[in-house]
């Protein structure tokens, strides 16, 4: 057992002032002791309670939060917990368009998040769920499954609604807990059944026990004959670090196959580590638009908190690569392209926004193709305290022309709705089938809604995902200086 160690006395004021973060980081409730499995060093904790760790995050965000100054006024002794404590302290405004102007404050724990960003692992069946209506009366469509997993050994398709879970009725089904456990298992080794109905009509219920799932980010990398010349495709989900070695190879696919344009398919892809982001950008385009010129420059609060000078702000186009799965330093092929069309839509998130602003910035002309983005510019570096990872809204992201006020989502050049009904990366799958039509005309197929996007209330406005998935999938996240 471990060695008894004296109590920290805790440093946190009676009088609701703030103190500085580095005089109670680290001092815990539950200290954890010995080696962190992922860094090798032993573990910061040290014996606390939960006032210091309730005291720990007011100052961090009074620090580093890029709103500090419209934090309201609260009560930490009104917070059973330093994560209900984080929840209450960020702005309360709204962006122009009327939505909350912080959505994305949130924690996970720091375990669950390092398994997520470096290898790509969470628990699941490996399928991706899309609410298309998520109150009754229910529609849930299968959107992709990852290659490997339960959900793929069970030959389970894109676009097959999801009937009943346990048994219970997903339409109308009123119980919400059971069809919740069936739909986000909790740990490996669940078993829940599910009853689906394929595109063609035909149902069939199938097993399916819950696993650690490690995510393809990469998929369907494909050239497109055209008149004009060979369109590259590929369907990109996720920015983790495994994503870093899946795009090299893809754009090298790519560029071997001599594409004359290309189609990047993020319209799930919620975003994950800037640096691959960059380096996405880096290979589409061309040494003429990326030498010497901004990816993306941060802006933090007037405090300056990580003490960054102008240079430090800036996140150049990044023609090696970082090391994330593939050695550090390697260059990066070039595709060298004016152009690309992007599949989008409101699971089409921060990094991945980041993408198509940054090009934007340099000259490279994006055709969006589906529907208005998730309305991300920001982003943050993630901070361990005690064991849950915080991750609080700590800069605006800008392109090379100063431009990032897209709070209400960037919009699409044709609006065209999600088509369940077709494989991604076929050609006849409505919103790549738009985007090889606009290519060739320069025209947007008449919008209409298909008969999987009637539910859908707000379609069109950027505000109503599809995806329910954990926070961190939906970031732009940068390691901390």
């Amino acid at each position: 057992m471990p060695l008894a160690v004296a109590p920290v006395v805790p440093a946190t004021p009676n009088d609701g002032s703030i103190v500085a973060a580095s005089t109670v980081a680290g001092q815990c409730a539950a200290p954890r002791f010995g080696v962190d499995p992922d860094t090798g060093a032993a573990f910061p904790d040290r014996p606390g309670s939960l006032a210091t760790e309730k005291s720990w995050v007011r100052a961090w965000i009074d620090e580093t939060y890029l709103w500090f100054d419209e934090v309201p006024s609260v009560l930490a002794a009104d917070f059973a917990t330093p994560i209900d404590y984080f929840d209450a302290l960020k702005t309360p405004k709204l962006t122009a368009g009327g939505n909350a102007k912080d959505r994305f404050h949130f924690t996970m724990d720091t375990a669950d998040y390092r398994a997520l960003f470096q290898s790509g692992i969470e628990v699941g069946y490996g399928f991706e769920l899309a609410f298309l209506n998520a109150a009754p009366p229910r529609d849930i469509r299968v959107a992709y499954t990852e290659p490997g997993t339960p959900a793929s050994q069970a030959a389970i398709d894109r676009g097959a609604k999801v009937i009943a879970i346990d048994g219970i009725d997903v339409a109308a089904g009123a119980d919400v807990v059971g069809l919740n456990a069936g739909l986000s298992p909790a740990r490996e080794g669940e078993s829940h059944s599910f009853r689906l109905q394929a595109t063609d009509g035909s149902e069939r219920t199938v097993a399916l026990t819950s696993t650690r799932i490690t995510r393809t980010p990469v998929q369907n990398v494909k050239t497109i004959a055209t008149a004009t010349g060979p369109v590259g495709y590929l369907l990109f989900n996720d920015h983790v670090a495994t994503a870093e070695s899946q795009l090299i190879a893809a754009v090298n696919q790519l560029k071997g196959a001599g594409v004359v344009d290309l189609v990047i398919d993020m319209r799930y892809n919620g975003g994950g580590l800037l640096d691959v982001a960059s380096e996405l950008a880096y290979m589409v385009s061309s040494p003429a638009a990326t030498t010497g010129t901004v990816f993306e420059r941060l802006q933090f609060n007037s405090k300056n908190p990580f003490g960054l000078n102008a240079a430090q702000t800036i996140i150049p186009f990044r023609s090696t690569s970082r090391g994330f799965s593939t050695p550090a330093g390697q260059p990066l092929p070039q595709l060298g392209l004016s152009r690309v069309t992007v599949l989008a839509g409101p699971d089409t998130c921060s990094a991945s926004e980041s993408v198509v602003n940054s090009l934007r910035g340099v000259g490279v002309a994006v055709n969006l193709i589906g529907d208005t983005t998730c309305g991300k510019p920001y982003g943050f570096y993630p901070e361990d305290n005690c064991g849950t990872t915080y991750f609080a809204i700590q800069f605006q992201g800008v392109n090379q022309q100063g431009f990032g006020d897209y709070g209400d989502g960037l919009s699409p050049t044709c609006v065209v709705s999600d088509d369940f009904g077709h494989a991604l990366g076929d050609p006849a799958e409505a919103r790549l089938a738009a985007a090889l039509g606009f290519r060739a005309t320069g025209a947007c197929p008449v919008p209409g809604p298909s008969k999987a996007d009637a539910g859908r209330s707000k379609a069109g406005t950027g505000d109503m995902p599809y995806l329910i998935r954990p926070p961190a999938r939906e970031n732009r996240i940068i390691t901390r200086p």
